[in-house]
């Protein structure tokens, strides 16, 4: 009698459900740097890993690329988006532009709905800081400016804010690791406290205010980036 094979979980899933399975852990390997910038993506071993043949795994990976996650070129294997010096410059342009904007469209739009919705995220945030939960750190505080992002209800700047909280997350990787100083311990905790303040300012409607809040958090984390790139050298005495 022939032997029934055992099922893995992969083979009791729905392939949607494995697709969507695949993008979500997929998008948090390259944002918690798990899969660092410019590593190849091997379809295979996701193929593998989740129980997919190879068209949905291509599928996705070129939604993916649309996204912002992943780099596809002709004849080549698809890449994790690379972060060289012209993204980088290109980063720290644009995300005043566009953190200012959906922060202020917030904080004509939101409701009182959306306001609970923020401050659930920020406890969750506060509660990753409190643990030292690097990775929940940068997480949800993707999460929170996304939700910004989403009470602001403008089509038009979403896709650019999705596009740069990718490399905000990864960036953050840096500014949120354990602090080893009180300098950068104080700019953690000021950056908790900030989030509590631009909550404050879109709940009470008050566009003006959020927008200089949220140029002061971006200001915050853009410092200790660039301290973290060109940090001060090491002292060594010169004997003679």
């Amino acid at each position: 009698m022939a032997r029934k094979r055992t099922e893995s979980p992969a083979d009791s899933e729905e392939p949607t459900d494995r697709k969507a399975a695949l993008g979500e852990a997929l998008r948090r390997r390259i944002l918690n740097m798990e899969m660092a910038p410019g590593t190849v993506v091997d379809e295979v071993a996701l193929s593998e890993e989740f129980g997919l043949s190879r068209p949905p795994v291509r599928e996705l990976l070129r939604q993916m690329a649309a996204e912002g996650y992943i780099e596809l070129e002709a004849n080549r294997a698809a890449r994790v988006s690379a972060m060289g010096f012209q993204s980088l410059r290109g980063f720290f342009l644009a995300a005043p532009l566009i953190y200012i904007a959906t922060t202020q469209l917030a904080a004509e739009h939101a409701t009182r709905q959306d306001i609970d919705s923020l401050k659930v995220i920020q406890q969750r945030f506060r509660t990753a800081m409190e643990n030292r939960d690097v990775e929940g750190r940068v997480l949800w505080n993707d999460e929170f400016h996304l939700e910004i992002g989403r009470i602001a209800r403008n089509p038009y700047l979403m896709p650019s804010l999705r596009r740069l909280l990718i490399d905000h997350a990864r960036l953050g990787k840096t500014f949120y690791r354990h602090p080893s100083t009180p300098d950068m311990e104080a700019n953690l905790e000021a950056a908790v406290a900030q989030h509590d303040e631009i909550i404050a300012a879109i709940a009470r409607h008050d566009a003006e205010g959020a927008g200089a809040l949220v140029r002061a958090h971006l200001d915050l984390s853009r410092h200790r980036m660039a301290e973290y790139a060109a940090p001060e050298g090491i002292e060594i005495p010169l004997v003679y």
